[in-house]
């Protein structure tokens, strides 16, 4: 892929980058969980009632991005669950930290219990 090139979820506009989002809201807590049809989907623990979804959509994502909110903010689909999410960063800048993050989101989760597992049995033949 050449350099100038960038994933679906990701648009470059003017001196910032847009992101194609799903969003899922109303979770047990706000994280990536993945892609859907081209976009992030991520889900946000906040309930999509008077915007609160997309409030905590971008204060997750200025925390993930490692910017202030006031750089994040819904550009369309405030009432829909598709939205696109304008960044005042790079796209250069972005990239990475997302993909990190679905990295992480694709990855297994690690074990969390304490007993090993026993081998398999054999029944004697």
């Amino acid at each position: 892929m050449a350099s100038d090139e960038h994933p679906a979820w990701l648009l470059q506009r003017d001196n910032g980058a847009v992101l194609l989002v799903a969003v899922q809201p109303g979770a047990r807590r706000s994280e990536l969980a993945g892609l859907h049809d081209g976009a992030l989907r991520v889900r946000v623990a906040a309930p999509p009632i008077e915007g609160r979804a997309n409030d905590a959509l971008c204060e997750w994502l200025a925390r993930q991005l490692h910017c202030a909110r006031r750089q994040v903010r819904v550009l369309r689909g405030e009432t829909s669950r598709r939205k696109q999410v304008e960044v005042d960063l790079p796209p250069q800048q972005v990239r990475p930290c997302i993909e990190a993050l679905l990295e992480q989101a694709q990855s297994p989760p690690a074990r969390t219990t304490g007993a090993a597992e026993a081998p398999p049995t054999r029944s004697p033949s």
